[in-house]
């Protein structure tokens, strides 16, 4: 089953017109480095400015989000990944987008509605419990746990905000056990946002002109769950990087994860046209291809990107349905690595000095970065015997 075709073509059916999946860049004038989620490319009509192609609205949204870095290596979080979405831009509510969501994961997904387990924003001071949503759920026979801070989204601390309920699914052994936030088998896949609100600099809240419904459906832990995996790494979406990968180098689970997350994110970012550079979206694409060489010089310094085979950045670049030369982009990522290489060199010869055979202090640190070019991050780790 093709997943994103069945997605795009439920809510075809239901009215809904399909957009062009956005780069990972966000449009001028955007505050944010990246495209963080599927809504973001659509806040100024979520604001009420008239869509083109009416109020319904389905596609697919590259997305990358920073605030995730820390995790990735569990086993379902990336830094690059792609969102089903579905919007109503001051059409429908909540219940219809639930009903909705239910359906599709149920008759066309094939879940078993027993291993369903949904969460709605149970009220806080400023928003009452989220009514329409828990009846819609009562009305079909799901378990429901109320949070506040987990059913709560926003892009950011103004903007667009507003209530929402995920669709957790149960990935242990057995029966389902506990909830949500209570035990890590329940997975999220579907986040089904109610934008109704406006968040001020105050804090305050002030409706929006429409009534919005926003939701994002993460294809890798959709393929996860239906393919019984119990990491979005053992999914057919990553095939081809878990049957390369391991046969170059050796690297213990997380690590692998860490390596094959970020060199495939890296791919994608220079495909959508970032290079990398110390500042802003290119200064992102570094940390991600030095950190991944980091993690794989530890064993052997003699591992090298232009060992990965020129077919994996052209699957990957084809898999995200982007134009860039493959040529040119794995060139971008081993001329990365060569930097990365002669700044180690660099790095090592200046920390040999006397001055700097002690524990370093802020002024070191600033030293070392404004006259040499060597990062904090960077020092610290050359002066760990790990690397």
């Amino acid at each position: 089953m093709n997943l994103t075709k069945t997605f795009v073509d439920f809510f075809t059916r239901h009215g809904h017109v399909p957009t062009t999946g956005s780069s990972l860049i966000p449009r001028p004038g955007d505050p944010v480095l990246f495209t963080t989620s599927g809504m973001h490319p659509l806040t100024p009509y979520l604001e009420g400015e008239p869509h083109p192609l009416g109020r319904r609205l389905v596609g697919v949204q590259r997305c990358l989000r920073t605030t995730d870095l820390d995790e990735v290596g569990d086993p379902t979080h990336l830094t690059v990944f792609e969102m089903l979405g579905s919007w109503s831009l001051g059409d429908y509510g909540s219940e219809q987008t639930l009903r909705w969501g239910y359906q599709l994961l149920t008759e066309r997904f094939g879940i078993d509605p027993g291993q369903l387990y949904v969460t709605v924003f149970g009220g806080d001071g400023q928003v009452e419990l989220d009514q329409e949503s828990l009846r819609t759920w009562q009305s079909l026979g799901l378990p429901i746990e109320l949070t506040t801070d987990d059913n709560w989204w926003s892009n950011g601390p103004t903007g667009p905000c507003g209530p929402d309920s995920e669709i957790f699914v149960w990935t242990g052994g057995g029966s389902p056990e506990g909830t949500p936030t209570t035990d890590k088998r329940w997975v999220e896949v579907w986040n089904h946002v109610m934008m109704r609100y406006r968040r001020l600099d105050d804090g305050s809240l002030e409706p929006l002109r429409q009534r919005n419904i926003d939701t994002g459906l993460g294809l890798e832990r959709l393929t996860m769950v239906l393919e019984g995996k119990q990491s979005v790494y053992e999914t057919s979406l990553f095939e081809p990087w878990m049957t390369t990968v391991p046969r170059l180098w050796t690297l213990d689970e997380q690590s692998e994860r860490i390596v094959i997350d970020h060199l495939r994110s890296s791919i994608v970012i220079v495909g959508d046209g970032v290079h990398p550079s110390n500042t802003g979206r290119g200064y992102v694409l570094r940390r991600l291809i030095r950190r991944a060489l980091t993690i794989l010089w530890r064993e052997d310094e003699s591992r090298s990107l232009s060992e990965l085979p020129i077919e994996l950045f052209q699957q990957t670049l084809d898999h995200f349905h982007q134009g860039e030369l493959v040529t040119l982009v794995r060139r971008i990522l081993i001329d990365e690595e060569i930097r990365f290489t002669n700044l180690l060199e660099r790095g090592r010869k200046v920390l040999s000095h006397d001055r700097f055979r002690k524990t370093l202090d802020q002024n070191d640190f600033d030293y070392l970065h404004e006259t040499h070019g060597l990062p904090q991050e960077l020092v610290v780790s050359l002066l760990e015997p790990s690397l």
